[in-house]
């Protein structure tokens, strides 16, 4: 599959932000867009000459790569909204379906034996391609383990087509990981949170790619 290689963030908040700083680094240039216009434009002012800042519409229209960095609810309505003009595109899913708990922690919002990726990829129309990426690491450790020495950390990564693998893991490269596929959309749940490969789940913290394998 020949990919528009531009990626476009839309979203903002930390985990979108994570993500974009991250590819700032690696001077790879990218779309941020948020339905806040004026935040997505003081954030890209931050990042001189690698971002740019456009309404959502055009975000999606310029970009091959679409990373949506919303709330698990929000993916498949906005789907559903921009569904013409994803077509033909890869939509990154970086969401976990949690919400806070009473105890000041989090829980599962869907059943135990479901998934944000299998859900979402469920409702996605043909011809938009669905990938669950960017997600295995909470935000702290995507700012501070990117581009760790001498091995760099794992990003995982679940898709049902191997010919969307390659734009994936470049994504991942850039934003200073490695990247390791863990299977299709069905292996959603392994590198979502409370999943064995989650940071905030079995794994419990990042790996490299020789700790990743043995967990496979």
């Amino acid at each position: 599959m020949k990919t528009n290689q531009t990626v476009a963030i839309i979203g903002l908040g930390n985990i979108g932000q994570a993500i974009g700083n991250n590819l700032s680094k690696s001077q790879r240039e990218f779309i941020a867009a948020d339905r806040n216009t004026e935040k997505a434009a003081n954030y890209v002012a931050k990042w001189g000459n690698h971002a740019k800042s456009t309404d959502i519409n055009s975000a999606i229209k310029e970009a091959g790569i679409i990373v949506l960095s919303i709330p698990y609810e929000a993916i498949s309505p906005f789907i559903a909204e921009y569904r013409q003009d994803l077509q033909g595109k890869i939509v990154i899913d970086p969401s976990n379906p949690i919400a806070p708990d009473e105890n000041g922690g989090f829980k599962k919002i869907i059943e135990q034996n479901l998934s944000a990726g299998v859900l979402n990829h469920q409702s996605t129309p043909e011809g938009i391609y669905l990938v669950k990426a960017l997600g295995t690491l909470g935000v702290d450790s995507l700012n501070s383990v990117a581009y760790q020495t001498p091995q760099k950390a794992i990003l995982f990564y679940a898709s049902d087509d191997s010919s969307l693998d390659q734009d994936v893991e470049s994504v991942i490269h850039d934003l200073g990981f490695e990247a390791l596929k863990v299977g299709g959309i069905e292996s959603s749940s392994r590198i979502e949170v409370f999943g064995d490969l989650h940071e905030f789940g079995a794994l419990g913290k990042p790996v490299n790619m020789e700790e990743a394998k043995s967990k496979l």
